[in-house]
């Protein structure tokens, strides 16, 4: 049986580690007398116009001015973003694991440790060769996480506003709301199903709410349709997202919302052949209400909309703020993780590959490399704009940068790119040569994610500090189980949902579904889980 082992809280490590300052790399840094190799992982998004993510002019800088100085040679691997658990068991099966592993989700890092993908080490170590990127994790309390069962195996690259993230947002069609009679954008649930019905009977989009395949992990995130004040032991219990909650409340009410809609015709009818791609295509065609990406200085797609509809209007969902009757969804939502990316290493690592490693995390850190990787070479990528990076958003010369600004590579060490205020991150993450700025729009998004983070709305998932075996023996099963059952309860009759949903759900419980949910409630109730924090949600009045 394999062990999917959760992070031990280990304060205790936490506060007998002795801080360590420097300003800049260790001055007793030398080459290796010997080539030390190192690979290091990069997703591969599939995104058109994007370099080639092993070999770039930004790979070949990092060689130049990191690799050539020490003596070590970095090479880089290609990760499919949806489905890195696939290709890291396919490098482990043939013993070519990157020396560094490196995901955001707790499932999949320790279901790494558990499967033997990683090695253990001494934080006291990798304190005296990163002595910048340990500080910073001390500085944010992130020592925390680095541990399962009281072995150190991680460390923690930084997440910058990490419970009000403003970096996803979703892109409306503003002047479709416009035709059909609104002056705002919708955001409960009532409101935009009868949106969507008034866009289709007018005839300006067939399924106008479109609709994406379900992959699974991660899908069908039901925080909006909870019931508050939250029951903490249902919480720990279905609160997990990795494990999609089929049976529990708040994913009923989600997916009877979505067979509405289905039934309704306004998903379209063949959204579970429709890839994250062709759903981007979808909507700069013209097809579809609505698109959500993550923002960044240079956003292919709006561009190629505007061309498609140089006459369009779009908007940002805005934050929502109240309870919908209707629906009983509300503004609650789940808050990232307190750090960015865990960072791992390979079984199969030498010792030396590992302090190589270690090398290369710290020299990204320090405060000039990392503006570099991050912005670019000035004048090409980006220009000075009172004495703040700005970046160009149409660049396309010999320094083109990776997937949204090189993050990619450079989230090994930290999670957003940060210059001056919030108002100045937000500017600089956002193209400016549109039709539209949206610059306004994001950051009024922001401050109205912080009213609502602090009136309780904020989830973050609970953490347990023993092994939880089941989720390790039956996710994989569970998450192929739910897609399959999902498509159907979509697609099913209305008259049919309430029986269909109970007997699939019947179904997962027997799959294994019910002795995850037995092992965490066990958990919380030996006291071995984190506790919901300020979950005493109130109205939030966005005026003030």
């Amino acid at each position: 049986m394999k062990k999917l082992l959760s992070l031990v809280l280990a304060l205790a490590l936490m506060m007998s580690m002795v801080s360590i300052a420097a300003a800049d790399v260790p001055a007793d840094w030398e080459p290796f007398a010997e080539n030390v190799s190192i690979t290091i992982p990069v997703y591969d998004r599939g995104q058109a116009g994007v370099p080639n993510v092993e070999d770039n002019y930004w790979t070949k800088w990092i060689q130049e001015n990191f690799g050539d100085k020490y003596n070590i040679t970095v090479k880089y691997v290609a990760i499919p973003r949806t489905d890195v658990m696939t290709k890291y068991s396919m490098l482990a099966a043939g013993q070519d694991l990157p020396t560094v592993l490196m995901e955001y989700d707790y499932p999949k890092v320790t279901q790494w440790a558990a499967d033997g993908y990683l090695t253990t080490f001494n934080m006291e170590d990798f304190a005296a060769v990163a002595p910048t990127y340990y500080n910073r994790m001390v500085e944010n309390n992130q020592l925390t996480y680095t541990q399962i069962n009281g072995e150190t195996y991680f460390a923690a690259a930084f997440r910058p506003y990490y419970d009000t993230t403003y970096t996803f947002q979703n892109f409306v069609r503003m002047d479709w709301l416009k035709q059909v009679g609104y002056d705002h954008v919708p955001v409960s649930t009532s409101e935009f199903n009868e949106a969507m019905q008034k866009i289709k009977d007018a005839g300006i989009a067939e399924h106008p709410a479109g609709g994406v395949m379900v992959t699974g992990l991660g899908s069908d995130q039901n925080y909006a349709w909870r019931t508050w004040p939250l029951d903490e032991k249902e919480w720990a219990m279905y609160g997990d997202y990795n494990i999609p909650s089929l049976g529990w409340e708040p994913n009923y009410k989600l997916l009877k919302n979505e067979n509405y809609k289905f039934n309704a015709g306004l998903i379209n009818p063949e959204y579970y052949l429709t890839g994250t791609e062709d759903e981007k295509t979808n909507f700069i065609n013209g097809e579809t209400y609505q698109y959500g990406s993550y923002i960044s200085a240079s956003m292919d797609w709006l561009t190629a909309f505007y061309e498609a509809n140089p006459d369009a209007e779009l908007a940002i969902v805005p934050v929502p703020t109240s309870v919908d009757e209707t629906y009983g969804t509300n503004p609650g939502y789940r808050t990232d993780n307190p750090f960015g990316m865990m960072v791992g290493f390979s079984a199969f690592a030498s010792e030396d590959q590992i302090k190589a490693a270690w090398m290369y995390m710290e020299w990204l850190t320090q405060e000039e490399n990392l503006y570099t990787f991050q912005w670019g070479i000035e004048g090409e990528n980006y220009n000075l704009v009172d004495g703040l990076p700005s970046s160009v958003s149409d660049y396309n010369g010999d320094y083109k940068m990776g997937y949204n600004n090189n993050k990619d590579y450079w989230c090994i060490t930290v999670e957003a790119r940060q210059a001056g205020t919030i108002e100045d991150v937000i500017s600089n993450n956002l193209p400016h040569d549109l039709p539209q700025d949206f610059t306004e729009d994001v950051i009024a998004w922001y401050y109205n994610k912080c009213k609502v983070r602090d009136a309780g709305w904020a989830i973050a998932n609970a953490l347990f500090s023993v092994s939880m075996e089941a989720e390790g023996e039956y996710q994989t099963t569970l998450v192929e189980k739910y897609k399959e059952y999902r498509d159907k309860l979509t697609m099913c009759s209305v008259e049919e949902f309430d029986d269909l949903y109970k007997q699939f759900a019947q179904e997962y419980l027997d799959a294994g579904y019910q002795e995850v949910i037995d092992e965490r409630a066990a958990a919380w109730e030996a006291g071995n889980s984190t506790h919901l924090l300020n979950q005493n949600a109130e109205e939030v009045d966005l005026s003030k």
